[in-house]
């Protein structure tokens, strides 16, 4: 009893801390302006402001984890509270947290259990990000919002975009995906669409973005993300061992394409030659040890390190200008070094999930495709 009331209260203190964090950043956001750094410091209106970043994105954050929480529940498997992470530094921006997890207490006995408690969640909290998407795009604030943050562009109306991006350098624009593309095409008010650089400060927008992130990053089909709870209940362990691995290493493929070129190699001096080889043996070090547990063979990680790095290198001697977003590599360490890959055991893997969750899981896929952004965050 003593274990739980002191988990209770360690999972109520980083709740509060992350509502507390949250804001803060919403508020940064809202400004554009660090607590820390800057002419003016904030006040307390703008910690307050930031609460309408803060509410609708710590809404669907807990909304998914509740989903997982009562699914898991209604199976009889032993699972915790959400545990909150908060995260700010008041220096840099951030969005305040890196995010909530339950933990799962007790053996989960079939894949029909995972797949349930992994498609919840994401379910749960797509739907709530739809109407947050929905409210936001509806309710843009007039032009005078974004002059209130930037005066200067007061003096050109609402042709700003067209003559204060001459120099775009610091500023950041969020990688549209099919179903953020579609409201900003079909359902916002035109004449009150900010543009891409401004959308950081329209608090509810860049919630749901952040929410459609998050939603499509849990989605990726591979090791204990929900998509790859969804997957494994969808084809079970044998197939899932090989699907998964593969996806990984495709993953990696996209994310490091363009890094390094042959023709840098070609055209560089001796001192930058051997300054790129030596970044490339890094890179292929840090692929090896996010490859490492997927085979307890030597030699598998190091031919696929080797692998990854000449198809990128041929990739890009095909087509130069292909790019993929190396902000993912960071995801993929996570991935390959502590989440992992494959998938826990369950004593029942031989029943087949049904119809009825086949269709869910392909829903789940739907959901995946339209809200992943190849490039989320554009910094230029």
């Amino acid at each position: 009893m003593q274990i739980k009331n002191r988990s209770g209260v360690i999972q109520a203190v980083l709740f509060i801390l992350t509502v507390v964090t949250t804001t803060l950043a919403g508020s940064e956001w809202i400004t554009g302006r660090s607590y820390f750094q800057g002419e003016r410091l904030l006040q307390w209106e703008d910690f307050v402001n930031g609460f309408h970043f803060s509410i609708p994105f710590l809404l669907v954050l807990t909304v998914h984890e509740f989903g997982h929480y009562f699914v898991a529940r209604s199976h009889q498997v032993k699972v915790t509270l959400p545990y909150y992470i908060p995260f700010w530094f008041g220096i840099v921006q951030s969005i305040g947290t890196m995010g909530a997890f339950i933990r799962i207490r007790s053996f989960v006995r079939s894949r029909r259990i995972f797949f349930d408690i992994g498609v919840s969640g994401p379910l749960a909290g797509f739907a709530v990000a739809l109407v947050l998407l929905w409210y936001g795009f509806t309710h843009l604030p007039p032009l005078d919002y974004i002059f209130s943050i930037h005066p200067d562009y007061e003096r050109y109306g609402a042709s700003y975009g067209m003559f204060v991006y001459e120099n775009t350098e610091g500023n950041i624009a969020l990688g549209d995906n099919l179903l953020f593309w579609f409201f900003k095409s079909y359902i916002a008010d035109p004449a009150l669409l900010p543009h891409d650089f401004e959308i950081i400060h329209y608090p509810y927008l860049f919630a749901g973005y952040l929410a459609l992130f998050f939603t499509s990053l849990n989605l990726i089909p591979i090791g204990q993300l929900d998509g790859g709870h969804v997957l494994y209940g969808m084809i079970g362990k044998r197939a899932f061992n090989v699907t998964a691995p593969v996806l990984f290493v495709a993953f990696t493929v996209y994310a490091g394409l363009g890094l390094f070129r042959p023709d840098e190699f070609a055209i560089a001096g001796d001192a930058a030659f051997y300054g790129l080889l030596l970044n490339l043996l890094i890179y292929i070090f840090f692929l090896y040890v996010c490859f490492r547990n997927i085979s307890d063979n030597f030699s598998t990680p190091v031919i696929l390190s080797l692998s990854v790095v000449l198809v990128q290198l041929g990739i890009s001697a095909w087509q130069p200008y292909w790019e993929g977003y190396p902000g993912f590599l960071a995801f993929i360490f996570v991935l390959g070094r502590f989440l992992g890959i494959r998938h826990p055991e369950t004593a029942d893997d031989s029943t087949p999930v049904g119809a009825g969750r086949i269709v869910l899981g392909c829903l789940a896929l739907i959901i995946f495709v339209i809200s992943f952004s190849p490039k989320p965050f554009i910094f230029i």
